[in-house]
């Protein structure tokens, strides 16, 4: 490993120390934010989050070599860093798993183990990506809902248009809507690709009956958690 990452910070230099373990926390901690954007759907990305990563890497190795040693400093800063407070709650674990990523590396490089720091992206970047493949694989279902007029038999009505653009379909539910004038039919489709739900939504509104359309990606829980 380079001199300036392995330097006593009491040693003769220590400011050029610091500085270049900071500068290492900071690449590092982009090496985390491009790890997070390319092993993550791209719906699913917050370019917010990917600068909090970049910017917790430098803040928490500032904080490991202000800690150092010193058992009471440790305490004083725990003490001043629990008022801090995330406004904006965090989507997805995996998203909570890279900021506790970003603080690993970051603290790493400021208790001067950069072997940690590198070790760890190597492995984690290669567990995203990896489970990352196979989570591809996997199918991704939408919600569909339409509204359809009394004296119509559902089925019939929307299979022509639903069947070619979609690879699976499964009734969930139906449900009376406007006071019982109307009739709420939810399926959990498979689309053939991603211009299929316009079409979808266009040749459904195409049929006399049909009130309302809406189609909106499946999450994880509400497929875990909600129709089944």
């Amino acid at each position: 490993m380079p001199e300036f990452l392995r330097g006593d910070l009491q040693a003769a230099g220590a400011p050029l120390v610091v500085f270049g373990r900071l500068v290492a926390a900071m690449l590092l901690g982009w090496v985390v934010a491009w790890i997070y954007q390319r092993t993550r759907p791209e719906s699913d990305t917050s370019s917010s989050l990917s600068v909090t990563l970049v910017l917790l890497s430098i803040l928490i190795a500032m904080v490991t070599q202000v800690i150092g040693d010193n058992v009471a400093r440790a305490f004083s800063l725990v003490g001043a860093l629990s008022i801090v407070r995330f406004r904006t709650v965090v989507r997805d674990t995996v998203d909570t798993a890279f900021v506790i990523f970003a603080v690993a590396v970051g603290m790493a490089v400021g208790a001067n183990h950069p072997s940690v720091a590198l070790s760890g992206i190597a492995i984690v970047g290669l567990a995203a990506w990896f489970m990352t493949r196979r989570s591809s694989g996997d199918d991704v279902t939408h919600l569909l809902q339409v509204r359809v007029g009394l004296g119509h038999d559902v089925e019939t009505l929307l299979r022509p248009a639903i069947e070619p653009q979609v690879r699976s379909r499964r009734l969930l539910g139906m449900a009376t809507a406007k006071q019982g004038m109307a009739i709420e039919a939810t399926y959990r489709v498979e689309l053939r690709d991603e211009q299929s739900a316009s079409e979808l939504v266009k040749a459904l509104n195409l049929i006399e009956g049909v009130q309302t359309v809406s189609i909106n990606r499946e999450t994880p829980e509400e497929r875990n958690n909600g129709f089944r």
